[in-house]
């Protein structure tokens, strides 16, 4: 990442880790902290404001519970139009399936392999 997209050092550890993650595929704010050594807090702020999605895949990170979480620094619909339906439309087409509550309906494509080594 070049230093003209003003990211800090600690973002782009972050989207390194993004772009980790297998197409048709999702992590975990909880699994990302946990490999970077942080927070999920700290997570959340790199991802709401990723200049680089969706090709740095910010929507493949969803909450520990499988709820399908925020998208672009907005948590459910808002005016601006960035929220969860983008992000559940840009899982879908990956074939990653959110139940009519938001849950992720097979658990079995969650994911959490990062290696380590890379975001240091």
């Amino acid at each position: 990442m070049s230093k003209q997209n003003q990211v800090t050092a600690y973002q782009e550890r972050v989207y390194t880790a993004l772009q980790q993650i297998p197409e048709g595929r999702v992590t975990t704010y909880a699994a990302m902290s946990r490999a970077l050594g942080s927070s999920p807090r700290a997570v959340g702020g790199a991802l709401r404001v990723n200049p680089f999605c969706p090709e740095v895949p910010c929507h493949r990170c969803i909450a520990s519970t499988g709820f399908v979480g925020g998208y672009k620094g907005d948590w459910e619909k808002a005016p601006s139009g960035q929220n969860q339906e983008s992000k559940l439309q840009l899982l879908k087409e990956e074939d990653v399936l959110f139940d009519a509550n938001g849950f992720l309906v097979d658990k079995s494509l969650m994911w959490d392999g990062f290696n380590v080594e890379k975001l240091k």
